[in-house]
């Protein structure tokens, strides 16, 4: 089969594999379309995965092709969605049901071998059915969408009537604006440095977008924020976005180390500002409603994807568009590839 290897940050080749055999337990998935995420830009490009070579890619959906033994309850020629994280079941949080911040986990894409290729071997706990209808392109976005809405959960959710805020608007803020107004915000600001990405979250539903530049002018605040990039600068902007007894949750993964401005710290401590972490998009029973609900919201076309879609390219093209990705000489919303 074809895949896409990673052999050391920068080093990304399109090579020939041997497809993967289910063992007991697992299916194959012949992957129908699979995303960058943005966490791949620094894994590709910058740090590294967990294990090199390793083929990489996280966000998929796929049609069943194979079912090894033991295997009930799937069937061949079903399309399914694929969280990515492998919990360990063991650990303390696991048992909590926080699977989000299990201990020991695995990881496909990172720790093993993802679906930037054909075909990729499934264990039956990483299976999640979907309507069958589901544009395959929708499911294999149900990751990052997934990640907004657990983001905003760990900030308390919205009530009717309130002012979300989203701090960079690629796929993942664009699904928090989504969230934000399905969850009954009357307003939603959008910040980001690109103005091709805030007509794409007014699509969304922001009711006011602001330019990065422009931000020390905007008077609005908001209940809940949603900080989507990871870059200093975006970050301190995001407390700043919040008023008196807001939340903000960051999702954007920083590479070098972030600093709040001192201006910042005294803004979050005197207005009482909560700040919440969250990482991925797991709860009980796994992989969480954060999934179901995802899923039930494209099945009946409340939570729109199709606008964000900036490429949809042959899996041989991603080597050169991560080049692409490394001199910055590309705008791009989400990216996905058919194997």
């Amino acid at each position: 089969m074809r895949a896409i290897v990673l052999h050391a940050p920068g080093d990304i080749r399109l090579e020939d594999r041997p497809k993967p055999e289910a063992k007991p337990g697992e299916v194959i998935v012949k992957v129908a379309s699979v995303g960058v995420c943005g966490s791949d830009l620094p894994r590709m490009l910058v740090k590294g995965a967990w294990k090199m070579p390793l083929i990489t890619g996280h966000e998929f959906s796929g049609h069943i092709t194979e079912l090894g033994t033991g295997v009930e309850g799937w069937a061949k020629g079903e399309l399914v969605a694929v969280p990515p994280l492998l919990p360990c079941n063991k650990c303390d949080q696991c048992k909590t049901g926080n699977f989000s911040r299990c201990r020991d986990y695995d990881y496909f894409g990172s720790r093993r071998d993802g679906a930037y290729a054909e075909y990729v071997a499934v264990p039956v706990g990483n299976l999640l059915k979907v309507p069958q209808h589901v544009d395959p392109r929708a499911i294999a976005m149900t990751d990052p969408a997934s990640i907004a809405l657990h983001a905003l959960w760990k900030a308390g959710g919205m009530t009717v009537g309130q002012t979300g805020g989203v701090v960079g608007c690629g796929p993942i803020g664009l699904y928090a604006i989504q969230w934000m107004r399905l969850m009954g915000a009357s307003k939603v600001i959008a910040v980001d440095v690109s103005e091709q990405k805030l007509d794409l979250a007014r699509q969304a539903g922001a009711s006011i977008c602001v330019l990065s530049k422009d931000l020390a002018a905007n008077k609005a605040r908001a209940d809940v924020v949603i900080e989507a990039v990871g870059f200093d600068q975006t970050i301190n902007a995001a407390v700043m976005l919040a008023g008196p007894g807001g939340h903000v949750t960051f999702i954007g993964i920083p590479v070098p180390d972030v600093t709040l401005a001192n201006k910042t710290f005294q803004y979050f401590l005197r207005q009482e500002i909560s700040l919440h972490g969250s990482w991925n998009s797991f709860g009980a029973p796994f992989p969480g409603p954060q999934w179901t609900t995802t899923i039930e919201k494209f099945a009946t076309g409340d939570l729109k994807w199709e606008f964000m879609i900036s490429h949809d390219l042959d899996l041989a093209e991603l080597p050169g568009i991560f080049k692409r990705f490394a001199a910055r000489d590309i705008h791009f919303s989400k990216v996905l590839f058919h194997p």
